[in-house]
């Protein structure tokens, strides 16, 4: 425990565990999750950032006043916007905790599946979409991925903190284990059949592919049906995060329509 509060080492468990920016510190305060510390640029300081100064220690939480040298080392070059702080860690969930959240909605399970994203920016912007869309989670792999680091964190506004992550060991095995569960699974890629024709009203995950070759061969193979957005312009896909918003709100109009 000493280890991980002096030296090289506790400076990069601070790092991996800070949220950085206004928007993302503001959610973590509404999460109602654990906060060691709050640093904040010292000086002369706008509204937002006194507000959620003053929230901190309303909650007991220890605010720390600092030059911009210190928060620019924390949040490793993200623009921190004159506050970082420092959660208890990234909180991994289970695929379990994705179906007990469904359940306690009385909804049919709705999941995002990341199949391979490495870009910690596409990465948040996906978790963004999936709070916004209602989805009850993420599930990415421990390999060959972006894990959830400050900068999710920023890219995400905020969302991580409402989104449960589930980060598993093989994404095939989880696809298997949805399916035995009821969930139909859809491949998002070209060729597929147009979402706007797509039933997806039932128990639904969604596989998100790399930014680079998609979703992966296995994976397009175990998935029930492959799901497309027509193309109409000279680019022939879309952004990650832009796919998922499409695809997401629309799964979850069909769910909430079918449930009325």
């Amino acid at each position: 425990m000493e280890n991980g509060r002096n030296g090289h080492r506790g400076h990069r468990d601070a790092a991996e565990s800070a949220v950085i920016g206004r928007n993302a510190v503001r959610e973590l305060l509404r999460s109602g999750k654990d906060i060691e510390k709050i640093f904040a640029k010292r000086g002369e300081r706008e509204g937002s950032i006194t507000e959620l100064l003053a929230e901190a220690r309303a909650r007991g939480i220890p605010t720390v006043d600092v030059d911009a040298v210190k928060l620019d080392a924390l949040s490793g070059g993200v623009n921190h916007q004159g506050i970082v702080a420092i959660a208890s860690g990234c909180e991994y969930g289970t695929v379990d905790d994705i179906f007990r959240r469904a359940e306690q909605e009385g909804a049919r399970p709705l999941i995002a599946i990341a199949d391979g994203v490495t870009d910690t920016q596409n990465l948040g912007a996906l978790i963004r979409c999936v709070d916004c869309a209602g989805a009850h989670g993420l599930i990415i792999p421990k390999r060959h991925s972006a894990g959830v680091t400050p900068a999710v964190t920023r890219s995400s506004a905020g969302a991580v903190e409402h989104v449960t992550v589930a980060r598993v060991t093989n994404l095939a095995d989880t696809v298997e284990e949805l399916k035995r569960r009821g969930v139909w699974v859809f491949a998002a890629e070209a060729g597929g059949e147009p979402y706007y024709g797509c039933d997806l009203s039932g128990p639904t995950a969604i596989i998100f592919g790399s930014e680079g070759s998609g979703v992966s061969r296995l994976l397009r193979e175990k998935s029930d049906f492959t799901v497309s957005i027509p193309m109409y312009g000279h680019v022939n896909s879309l952004n990650v995060s832009c796919a998922a918003a499409v695809l997401l709100t629309e799964a979850s109009r069909q769910q909430r329509t079918s449930q009325r």
